[in-house]
């Protein structure tokens, strides 16, 4: 069964920094692409990020690109995104992807 499980969510204020962290089982991680994505209050999903197999390409979204950086560790089967100077825009609950599968979320507060 593919599980992914995010965490790493909070508060923090702007212009801080969170890293992501997505946990991958039930399927050989390092054969697939992985992604980020977005759900703010009120509003649809938000692409992110995605990092292929092997990690050698990624892409971003124009609204971070600069500040999020995504990664992934194959021999631990974790994908994180590192975000940096956070804005307020951001706040969001933050889901890592699978191809249509999708964990069950972490909380991004971004707030003074």
């Amino acid at each position: 069964e593919v599980q992914l499980v995010e965490s790493g969510g909070g508060l923090v204020q702007p212009g801080g920094s969170l890293r992501l962290s997505c946990a991958a089982s039930g399927f050989t991680f390092s054969s697939y692409a992985m992604s980020w994505v977005r759900q703010a209050p009120g509003k649809g999903d938000e692409w992110i990020s995605t990092i292929i197999s092997g990690g050698v390409i990624t892409s971003y979204a124009d609204s971070v690109k600069g500040r999020f950086t995504i990664s992934r560790d194959d021999a631990k089967n974790t994908l994180y995104l590192q975000m940096n100077s956070l804005k307020v825009e951001d706040t969001a609950v933050y889901y890592c992807k699978m191809g249509v599968r999708r964990g069950q979320g972490t909380q991004v507060i971004v707030s003074s």
